[in-house]
């Protein structure tokens, strides 16, 4: 089958900043409740539904859509990782869930044969495909007429701190990299509202909506642990990584990104804020 995001594959599947995901699982999975419970709220998943969860990751929204359509339903997690699919499906075998299923496959172009599905979510799975246009005309494919989207991606870098303070420490100690394209492959492809909204109408979708929602990530652990994984996972590793830095540079920013969290620090634990963009459709 032709994989126009191979690149996206072997980053996720074979590099290590892809498979620190897993590495770091608990840990994100926890920072990012908020935003998953936003998603299946917002879903409205209802028992007996059938739903497909793109670019699922290690399954904790494949174990969230999962209990709320119960055992009348079914859930099938769609990601491009290998992997990440393995770890989701021990999971789901660990919590007891018999109507969780997994596949590999780039969801740009998967077939969808069999019974179409009710639902189709993502917990910021959606922002790396080579052809969103695409990737939305694909997925219409596989729910039935009436269907429904419901999917989170990032908004604005100066409006999600979990992206931009790590950056920012790790730029002050190794330079500003060369700008990006915002619409490429990414975690923050999808926050120009406009853009995707009209890619999705363009695709075929109807109901094409969006809000801006801002949450409160609740990352777990000490401050210093958080930063520990700011700095391996996300845009300071990727600056790491750019500029070559050494164990020095290392110390010096997970020091950086410490002091510049502590100032969200709150008696329950760490409190960051996002914004979201929640994206819906109909088929």
């Amino acid at each position: 089958m032709d994989t126009p995001n191979a690149d996206q594959k072997d980053y996720w599947s074979a590099t290590p900043s892809g498979i620190k995901w897993l590495t770091y699982e608990d840990h994100l999975d926890a920072a990012m409740a908020p935003i998953l419970d936003l998603v299946v709220q917002r879903a409205g998943l209802q028992p007996g539904e059938r739903v497909i969860d793109i670019g699922c990751g290690t399954g904790a929204s494949l174990l969230a859509a999962a209990e709320l359509v119960g055992p009348t339903g079914d859930v099938l997690g769609l990601d491009i990782a290998k992997p990440f699919l393995e770890r989701a499906a021990a999971r789901a075998v660990q919590a007891g869930l018999a109507n969780v299923s997994v596949r590999e496959g780039d969801a740009q172009v998967a077939p969808f044969d069999g019974p179409s599905r009710d639902v189709m979510i993502s917990r910021f799975g959606m922002m790396f495909f080579a052809d969103p246009q695409a990737a939305f005309a694909n997925l219409a494919r596989a729910l039935r007429t009436g269907g429904r989207m419901c999917f989170a991606a990032w908004g604005g870098f100066s409006g999600n701190p979990w992206f931009r303070l790590p950056f920012e420490a790790a730029a002050d100690r190794l330079g500003t990299p060369p700008p990006a394209d915002p619409d490429a492959p990414g975690p923050m492809a999808f926050q120009n509202v406009e853009r995707v909204t009209g890619l999705m109408r363009a695709a075929g979708l109807r109901d094409v909506r969006c809000d801006v929602v801002d949450v409160l990530m609740t990352p777990m652990g000490r401050i210093e642990d958080v930063a520990a994984q700011c700095l391996r996972v996300g845009p300071a590793a990727r600056l790491m990584n750019f500029f070559e830095g050494n164990q020095e540079d290392a110390a010096a920013i997970e020091q950086d990104i410490a002091r510049r969290l502590d100032q969200m620090n709150t008696p329950d634990g760490l409190r960051v804020p996002a914004q979201i963009n929640l994206f819906e459709a109909r088929i």
